[in-house]
């Protein structure tokens, strides 16, 4: 590679106390605007300033494709005993290969990517490439504002999960649409299905396509598989811009060991634990952040409001918390280490996903922070001032697997599970929950969620409907991978863009049609969304018909008419199901507003409530509904008309 030689050599570098005071302490929210690199003028010359923490380096210098990668032509020098070296270089420009050649007290030089680099090389490559914080002409200031009016949690949320490199593929291999293409698709699409929210599988820099992101390499870098930051910021723009928030999944429990990321940074487990029985994650055969030490804290909390205020994301889903909280996560006995006080609980890590909430809601009131929590700890989303996590929103993982058992029964033996439709109302509103139906739940040979279902084709198809109707109705936010909106037959991979010719199809086109309606019906009444988190919104019907396997409900709130959402998990039709109503007789006239059986779905269109459905009352005077349930199908009714005198 041929030098590029108007780079001049290195100077000396001046780094504000207070910066670095604020670093030390682990409470900088703008550390990227200190470390890494950026443009620079001094003493009249242009270029870059570079800085990077390395406390324990002997030396270091910088490494480019401006010196042919030669070590000790550019060397950064101490700032203090901060641990942080820095230079200016002179005539360095934009779109420059480099790394950090760190010597370590052993004699070793080991060249590493940029921690807080804003840019890299895509894969095989892995240079950093320096950049800078370009300015962007944003278009979302209505977005924004209208995100802060309220809260999230009293919002209609409905999120389609995405995994930016499958989506739609290229169809040159190794080549990936750009951010700018993938918005111009997405976002409309996102728009016409009625999602709330597009969520992104991570989007920071990674060495490994089979990671899908979860590997992150490097933390402040959008991957540039699909193209510039500045092209990111577009993707978020233009879906802002057709009313969609943007989620960004986010990965702070734990890093590849690749030699040139961030383990053993300066010769020493910087960002990681010595001890590996705390430092290295068994199962991903990572290393898992020392969050413990105030600047690696910094880090990751800087990086959370980097993406949040850089590029406008919405929130921030944070990966794999259950295994940040748990000393002994996937350990065993023998190969983990207790804290303090004797007990498995991280307390560093805990003490971290609270400050990171705060931080953030603290910082940008707007932005929602999702834990990825698969246990019974409790108060993750409740208020660090109440002694829980901080989080804006839980998976609510026990209902998904519940769910999921119960769908996957033969509907000769659902009566037999009933209680894995029941279960999860008794804890509904102990955290602000989303209903996921995730990526991990369409990988490793566990099918995509069409597939799962029993049946022949049909009945898997009338199945998914209704599965997706108690999922609407069932309170909490709602989460679907893509594919998942008009029943893709086949296990989702990274290597491959969705069927979409299923469309075509008249089942498929219809689950999708289904999911259209639902998310409409979920935005239009405050029913749906307003009281979420809270028994007052939400009233049982009838849960012990397990012999019929049917299960009823109200979803209802003080500035909506309550919806009825009446559901036969059986491929047997009632045309005559008697409904006890226990609720007064405000509303005595109702009428059918969605049928997940009709043929606009693809159902059957077998029975349905045409025209007014009248509350009827017993000889004892106890009322009731007369209905006609589909087979395998939900139906919804709302008021036809409201009783005032």
């Amino acid at each position: 590679m041929t030098a590029r030689n108007s780079a001049g050599p290195s100077r000396s570098l001046f780094i504000e106390p207070f910066d670095l005071y604020l670093f030390g302490k682990g409470e900088h929210w703008d550390l990227y605007r200190i470390l890494g690199a950026h443009p620079h003028r001094q003493d009249g010359e242009t270029g870059f300033r570079f800085a990077v923490w390395a406390p324990n380096a002997l030396e270091v210098h910088l490494a480019g494709d401006f010196n042919e990668w030669q070590w000790g032509l550019c060397p950064l020098y101490p700032v203090g005993s901060s641990g942080v070296w820095a230079a200016f270089v002179p005539g360095f420009q934009k779109g420059w290969l480099y790394k950090f050649g760190i010597k370590a007290s052993s004699g070793r030089i080991v060249y590493k990517a940029d921690p807080l680099a804003f840019y890299a090389e895509k894969r095989p490559g892995n240079a950093s490439i320096a950049w800078g914080l370009s300015p962007y002409a944003w278009e979302d200031e209505d977005w924004l504002a209208r995100q802060a009016e309220s809260s999230i949690q009293k919002r209609p949320v409905s999120i389609y999960e995405v995994h930016a490199g499958s989506w739609r593929q290229h169809p040159r291999p190794d080549k990936f649409y750009n951010y700018r293409e993938i918005a111009d698709a997405l976002a409309p699409y996102a728009r016409e299905t009625g999602f709330t929210h597009i969520e992104f599988m991570p989007l920071a820099e990674h060495p490994l396509d089979l990671s899908w992101g979860y590997q992150t390499g490097s933390y402040y870098a959008p991957t540039s598989r699909f193209g510039t930051p500045e092209d990111l910021k577009y993707l978020i723009n233009r879906c802002h811009l057709e009313g969609i928030g943007v989620i960004l999944d986010w990965v702070p429990a734990h890093f590849p060991k690749d030699d040139w990321l961030l383990g053993r940074f300066d010769g020493t487990a910087l960002y990681e634990h010595q001890d590996s029985r705390q430092g290295e994650h068994p199962d991903w055969g990572t290393y898992i952040f020392n969050v413990g030490r105030n600047e690696v804290k910094n880090f990751l909390l800087a990086n959370a409001l980097y993406w949040i205020k850089e590029f406008h994301f919405d929130g921030l889903r944070i990966d794999a918390v259950a295994s940040m909280l748990y000393l002994d996560y996937s350990r065993k006995n023998g190969e983990w280490l207790p804290n303090k006080y004797g007990g498995r609980e991280n307390i560093e890590a805990i003490d971290f996903l609270r400050t990171l909430n705060t931080v953030v809601h603290g910082q940008y009131p707007r932005a929602m922070t999702i834990a990825e929590e698969s246990t019974a700890w409790a108060g993750v989303s409740r208020p660090v001032y109440t002694g829980g996590l901080g989080f804006t929103f839980k998976w609510n993982m026990g209902w998904m697997h519940d769910t999921l058992a119960y769908m996957q029964e033969d509907p000769l033996y659902r009566s037999y599970h009933h209680n894995y439709l029941t279960f999860s109302l008794l804890y509904a509103f102990s955290e602000n929950f989303i209903l996921p139906f995730s990526h991990d739940e369409a990988v490793h040979g566990k099918k995509a969620l069409l597939a799962k279902m029993p049946g022949d084709a049909w009945q898997q198809q009338a199945n998914l409907r209704l599965l997706y109707a108690y999922m609407w109705g069932h309170p909490g936010k709602k989460l679907i991978f893509m594919g998942g909106e008009f029943g893709q037959w086949n296990e989702w991979s990274e290597e491959r863009e969705l069927d979409w010719s299923l469309l075509t199809f008249p089942q498929h086109s219809g689950i999708k049609a289904l999911l259209e309606d639902l998310n409409r019906l979920l935005r239009a009444y405050p029913a749906m969304y307003a009281s979420d988190d809270h028994w007052e919104g939400f009233r049982w019907v009838d849960f012990s018909d397990y012999a019929s396997s049917v299960i009823s409900f109200v979803r209802l709130h003080k500035d909506s008419v309550p919806l009825l959402w009446i559901f036969n998990f059986t491929p047997v039709p009632r045309p005559k199901y008697k409904l006890w109503w226990q609720y007064g007789a405000e509303y005595q006239v109702w009428r059918e507003i969605l049928n997940t059986d009709s043929a606009y779905y693809g159902g059957s269109n077998l029975v349905g409530n045409f025209g007014n459905q009248k509350l009827q009352y017993a000889e004892n005077g106890q009322s009731f509904f007369e209905l006609a349930l589909p087979p395998l199908g939900a139906v919804v009714l709302s008021p036809a008309e409201v009783q005032t005198g």
